[in-house]
């Protein structure tokens, strides 16, 4: 577990006072299973953004009022010619798209993975998450059905 740590200036005759932070990210599971007291089950820190980092790529461009371009938009890959796909190209998609709507993730590693013969791409991204030394591996597979 990291802290952040500031320091707050003082005077030269006296000590500095050190304080320290932990960062806790926060969301709801997007399961919306019930628990028995009647709240919903919350994901914290790392399966918080790994949710997050998720839902950005299974997002499409257009399906978010107001932020048209918002997602990985990777589904648009999977009806193209598979056969004639370029990996660094979905790569791109995905770096960029952690990149611009993730701030809490650092990329890692990435590797795609076209698989003409399933109609699949498959996806593992490792990334750090900001202000730890967590670092999450996610593996994402898209199938185009027909």
């Amino acid at each position: 577990m990291s802290r952040v740590f500031s320091q707050e200036d003082g005077s030269i005759d006296t000590a500095s006072i050190i304080t320290s932070r932990k960062k806790i990210y926060k969301d709801i599971d997007l399961t919306f299973a019930a628990r028995t007291m009647g709240d919903v089950f919350k994901k914290t820190d790392a399966a918080s953004v790994k949710q997050a980092v998720k839902n950005i790529l299974l997002t499409n461009h257009f399906e978010k009022p107001f932020t048209p371009f918002f997602g990985g938009n990777l589904h648009a890959f999977l009806f193209e010619n598979i056969e004639d796909l370029d990996e660094m190209e979905i790569m791109d998609h995905v770096s960029a798209a952690i990149n611009n709507y993730e701030p809490r993730a650092i990329i890692r590693s990435l590797k795609a993975n076209a698989r003409p013969d399933y109609n699949s791409i498959e996806l593992i991204i490792r990334f750090q998450i900001i202000n730890t030394f967590e670092n999450v591996e996610l593996n994402v597979e898209l199938t185009r059905l027909r």
